[in-house]
């Protein structure tokens, strides 16, 4: 089944933090099957945490990375949601602008590692799910299993430095937190 209108789906710093599950996100949102959006605060959260945890990066290198989402997604960036902000009430108030970017984005789900600082008396009265990247993706090929497998096998053929084996990229995905997904695409025995 192909399904025209793709989900709005805010991304969380968390998700973009892995350079793997983030390069995939990303990937897939180019497939069409999924509208991402991410703001400059949200940016500037993953490149701040990964500064901190990863001395062999730089700067200079993560904005780079961070213009290339932007112009590989050139809708991504939710910009005017900080008019939200005061108004919303989560365990972290750190977190209030992540669902200040989805509200302005209008979005259907927030995908986030941090499932339980976005509780549902929270965010569903705006309309939006929480929802892992596991659980994410797996309703994303519930939706269009044929686009899903196609950004799969785009991803995939995309890295070269070093290129993976189908058995690798499945690891790699794994160690993300894609478990569900990787089980489903072995399963499926999707070519890859």
């Amino acid at each position: 089944m192909t399904v025209s209108a793709p989900i709005i789906a805010v991304y969380d710093a968390n998700v973009l933090y892995p350079a793997s599950l983030r390069d995939f996100l990303v990937r897939i949102a180019r497939s069409g099957l999924v509208g991402a959006r991410w703001s400059d605060r949200i940016h500037d959260e993953w490149i701040r945490n990964l500064l901190v945890n990863r001395p062999d990066l730089t700067a200079e290198q993560l904005e780079r990375t961070r213009r290339l989402m932007d112009a590989a997604v050139p809708s991504a960036v939710v910009e005017g949601f900080e008019r939200h902000v005061a108004s919303l009430d989560l365990p972290d108030p750190d977190d209030r602008h992540v669902l200040a970017a989805a509200i302005e984005a209008k979005a259907h789900v927030i995908v986030t590692f941090n499932i339980k600082d976005f509780p549902p008396r929270a965010v569903a009265r705006h309309g939006i799910q929480i929802r892992d990247p596991d659980a994410f993706v797996v309703e994303l090929l519930a939706r269009d299993s044929e686009a899903l497998y196609a950004a799969v096998r785009a991803h995939r053929s995309a890295l070269r430095k070093p290129p993976l084996t189908v058995d690798e990229y499945l690891e790699q995905l794994d160690r993300t937190g894609l478990k569900k997904t990787v089980a489903h695409l072995r399963q499926a025995g999707v070519a890859l």
